[in-house]
């Protein structure tokens, strides 16, 4: 069971809703993604070798499972700091929502775009 959901509730909270799905989409990966490597990094930064070793043998496997037992074994506050780099990734995203939404297709842009223009012949 997840400590937090990825979902449309948390781009509400940072002021994104308004984002095509296709976008929402784009924008929740993005969070997911650099959530895991700056949490990976702290961790990484608190382990010694062996644990690092010890660690990444279950990344490699695929086992996620094996890898958050052995995190709550090994780093029981592991999940203080997902959410401490959790709150610290909401707070940039919301200084850039605006930046984002400027940037991004209007919502009604679903309508197919018109063929490009085809070269003579």
């Amino acid at each position: 069971m997840p400590m937090f959901k990825l979902n449309n509730d948390l781009l509400i909270e940072l002021g994104l809703d308004a984002l095509p799905t296709d976008e929402k989409n784009k924008m929740l990966n993005h969070i997911y993604d650099t959530l895991e490597m700056r949490v990976g990094v702290r961790l990484a930064n608190q382990m010694s070798d062996a644990q690092l070793d010890e660690f990444e043998g279950f990344i490699d496997k695929n086992d996620q499972d094996g890898a958050l037992k052995w995190l709550e074994t090994n780093f029981p506050n592991y999940k203080d700091v997902v959410a401490d780099e959790l709150d610290k990734l909401k707070a940039e995203i919301k200084q850039l929502a605006p930046q984002i939404l400027a940037n991004s297709p209007p919502v009604n842009s679903a309508a197919p775009l018109p063929p490009p223009p085809q070269p003579s012949v």
